[in-house]
This record gives structure tokens, sequence and C-alpha cells, in this order.
């Protein structure tokens, strides 16, 4: 079996689970925080939708440089919101798709602020940076909408909320 035939099932699941997240998120609360140090509801949704972006850089690329100066995805609607999630999911999974073995297996660097941060193969890149760090960052959303209120959907069978 192909290394994008065993990364691809579990893509699918994650981006099924990120888009359920994603679609409680408040409009109205895109401003809210839970502390002076993080990120906004908004900004921390759009970051989320907009990891599947990555396996594009990770795919096409040899390396990712980020600058200080960069200017992140900031949705300022929901549907800003989940129709980068959907574009970004549907690019990603067609670029895993056709990724041949050999190519998942060529490292893969990320640099920022001209500094080496790390170098892998790229499915290792794919499975740590996008869905582990995809994974991370809609625990913390979670977080975020329970402070807020918001029932979270279950993400690996029921939450709380639908039980």
């Amino acid at each position: 079996m192909k290394i994008s035939e065993m990364l691809l099932p579990e893509f699918d699941q994650e981006m099924a689970s990120t888009r359920k997240i994603l679609d409680c998120v408040p409009e109205d609360k895109f401003a809210w925080k839970p502390h002076t140090k993080s990120m906004t509801l908004g900004r921390l949704a759009s970051h989320v939708a907009e990891m599947p972006q990555w396996s594009l850089f990770t795919i096409n690329q040899d390396k990712l440089e980020l600058t200080p100066d960069m200017k992140p995805f900031n949705a300022a609607t929901k549907a800003e919101l989940m129709g980068a999630l959907d574009k970004n999911a549907a690019a990603a999974r067609e670029a895993i798709a056709g990724a041949s073995d050999e190519h998942l297996g060529k490292i893969w660097t990320l640099i920022y602020a001209g500094q080496p941060v790390f170098a892998m193969p790229r499915a290792a890149v794919l499975r740590s940076m996008v869905m582990s760090h995809m994974i991370h960052h809609r625990g913390q959303l979670s977080v975020y909408l329970r402070l807020n209120d918001v029932p979270i959907p279950g993400m690996y069978g029921p939450s709380a909320d639908n039980k």
C-alpha cells in the first residue's frame, strides 16, 4: 500500500472533525480571547482552517521560508472561514493522493527568519506539522468554545454535549 493511501483515511477523518468544530464557531465571538497572550477565537479558527494548506507547501516545495512580517489568514466571516477550510482540504487531499512514495520520502525543511527549524521526510511533515498540529489547535479551539458556552461536537466519539 502506498504512503498516500495510508495517510488519506486519517486525513479524511480529521478534516471531517475539523469541519464539525469550525462549524460551531460563532461569528459574533471572533474577537474573543481567553488571555491577553492568546490568539482571538477568529484567528485560532482561521489557523485551523488554513492548516490543510500546509500539505501543499510540503508536497509542492522543498522548503518553506517564513518571515516575521508575513500576514496569516484571518477570516472576517464564518462563510470565509468554512470556504477556506473546504478549499484547503480539497486541494490538500488531491496533492496527497498524487504524491509518490519516493516524493513523500524526500526531506522537506521549514525555515523561520532565516534559521532552519526542522528538516524531515515529507510524509512525517504531513503527519506531524499538518495533521497533529491541526489536531492540537482544534483542541485549543474546543476549550475556547467551551469557555463561551458553545456545545462541542464529538471528534472521536460523543462529547459531553451529545451523549
